[in-house]
């Protein structure tokens, strides 16, 4: 694991070919929030960005005065059934919390990478964001579609391009250790 931050710039391009599971990365630039509701707008009306490149965050943040006052990370596994038309259409990277299931890691593979940021940081992932404008508005505050410039955001590749899954070694780490009899 390298120990300096890999610098990356919204849009993403083919240099996230070269992220491992385990880099860790700080991203600049414009990114969109999605959640559930987000996801399946997007895939029935259309994505409504340019998303050759683009970041999703799973989020929900809280804004008030057009200010983002938290935006901590909500679970990823709950958008597999909706992530694979955003890779198709030319998502890059996608951040969240604990990880995605095994077809998600195939549809990552040679074409964009998942990148963790730890739940319960919601304020530290503020403090690197900008408020720029929102899409579908109707959703309410947590559902809509924000979009935000980040500076610097702190996250690590949980997923690469290469199908190396962090959260599928813990798992397997963790099946490991609970098959181990207990010591005298």
């Amino acid at each position: 694991m390298k120990t300096t931050a890999i610098q990356l710039t919204t849009p993403l391009g083919k240099e996230i070919l070269n992220l491992r599971a385990g880099d860790r990365v700080e991203i600049s630039g414009i990114i969109y929030t999605a959640r559930d509701e987000a996801h399946q707008r997007m895939k029935n009306d259309g994505i409504p960005f340019d998303p050759e490149g683009a970041v999703i965050y799973h989020c929900g943040p809280v804004i008030k005065d057009n200010k983002i006052l938290a935006a901590g990370p909500t679970t990823s596994s709950r958008m597999n059934h909706f992530t694979g038309f955003l890779l198709d259409h030319g998502v890059r990277g996608l951040i969240g919390k604990g990880g995605m299931n095994r077809t998600i890691r195939e549809q990552l593979r040679g074409k964009a990478v998942y990148f963790a940021f730890t739940g319960g940081c919601a304020a530290l992932a503020a403090s690197h964001m900008t408020l720029k404008g929102v899409r579908y508005p109707d959703l309410g505050m947590a559902e809509a579609i924000w979009v935000i410039e980040l500076n610097r955001l702190p996250l690590v590749v949980g997923i690469d391009a290469h199908g190396k899954d962090l959260f599928e070694n813990v798992m397997k780490n963790a099946s490991r250790m609970a098959q181990k009899p207990e010591c005298p």
